[in-house]
């Protein structure tokens, strides 16, 4: 379990668009001051921030994990071995 967690960490990077995570969490912060203590917010936004970080990388590994080796253009069923498993038995 501790090394299925670590590779959610490896495949959480920091890329550009995050940048727009972090600006939008950030607004919602600002957003909960009147609401609440600023440090209880600034904990819910960081906790949201790693919680939306480990499920987009949990996601795309179930994407990689269903696409392989890619997609038939034809009928959109994985390819496995090089070979559409639809379409090619609809060819036999």
């Amino acid at each position: 379990m501790f090394l299925s967690i670590l590779s959610y960490f490896d495949s959480m990077k920091f890329e550009k668009r995050d940048i727009i995570l972090i600006v939008g969490l950030l607004l919602f912060m600002v957003g909960l001051i009147p609401f609440i203590m600023p440090i209880y917010a600034a904990i819910i936004v960081t906790l949201m921030y790693f919680g939306i970080k480990v499920y987009v990388a949990k996601r795309r590994q179930s994407i990689q994990r269903d696409v392989g080796e890619g997609i038939c253009m034809e009928c959109g069923s994985k390819i496995s071995n090089k070979r559409c498993i639809n379409c090619d038995h609809l060819q036999e």
